[in-house]
């Protein structure tokens, strides 16, 4: 490039200003639209993983303690009395929810051999109904981390392929390969492929981390439900004799 042509190119860089304010403005509607939705994304991406980070963290340390209470030789009915009024965690809603359908059982006095199966199968099915649920609710908005993790760099790549169509527009209409002329189009490319980047992968690694940490977290849910069914079972035979 000879000498005028780069420092009519230098002067042209200089003119237009290429921060990240200027380039969203000098967007087209496209391109602001794939911006927009993009920080959007981003920003409801954290409120989630900042209210789930401190859902299932809490979740899990009140677990463990009303589990330490649980197997600490404390009355099952006097636990029950306790906590059922108000049970602050998934491992004492299931808990709760067998220990009143267990008492319903016996309300109209002692159960007979024949209806002991009836009961059990009761009542694990109610344990599993409520482990099922209070798992969910913990799961609730997951989906939406996995679908910005997995749509996001190619909403920011249509962005890309966009911006850069606009800078061969402008290079056809203006007849003018100036790099001033193409670089904002480029800039602006190249910035919503960043963005797509900065939304998906905060998304994809919380996903991964909650999934894992559910998983676990379920796990000993299902644990504690089968132990706590076997102390039931026990018990169910014992009156039944």
């Amino acid at each position: 490039m000879e000498p005028d042509l780069v420092a009519q190119a230098a002067t042209g860089l200089a003119a237009n200003d290429y921060s990240i304010w200027s380039l969203v403005a000098q967007a087209d509607l496209v391109v602001k639209g794939v911006l927009l939705t993009l920080v959007g994304a981003s920003f409801w991406s954290w409120a989630i993983i900042f209210e789930k980070s401190g859902r299932i963290g809490k979740a899990s340390r009140k677990s463990d303690n009303f589990e330490q209470v649980f197997w600490s030789g404390k009355s099952l009915d006097d636990l029950y009395q306790n906590i059922s009024h108000k049970p602050d965690n998934p491992m004492a809603v299931v808990f709760v929810a067998a220990m009143r359908e267990w008492r319903r059982s016996f309300e109209g006095g002692s159960v007979s051999g024949d209806l002991a199966a009836s009961v059990r199968e009761r009542i694990d099915k109610v344990m599993s109904v409520t482990l099922t649920r209070e798992v969910g609710r913990l799961e609730k908005r997951l989906g939406f981390l996995a679908t910005v993790g997995s749509t996001a760099p190619f909403v920011g790549l249509f962005g890309t392929v966009w911006g850069i169509m606009n800078s061969f527009q402008d290079i056809a209409a203006n007849n003018d390969t100036n790099l001033a002329t193409v670089a904002p189009g480029i800039a602006e490319a190249l910035f919503a492929t960043a963005l797509g980047l900065v939304a998906a992968i905060p998304a994809v690694v919380a996903y991964n981390k909650f999934s894992n940490d559910l998983s676990r977290y379920s796990s000993k849910l299902e644990g504690f439900a089968d132990e706590f069914s076997a102390i039931l079972s026990r018990q169910l035979d014992e009156r039944a004799r």
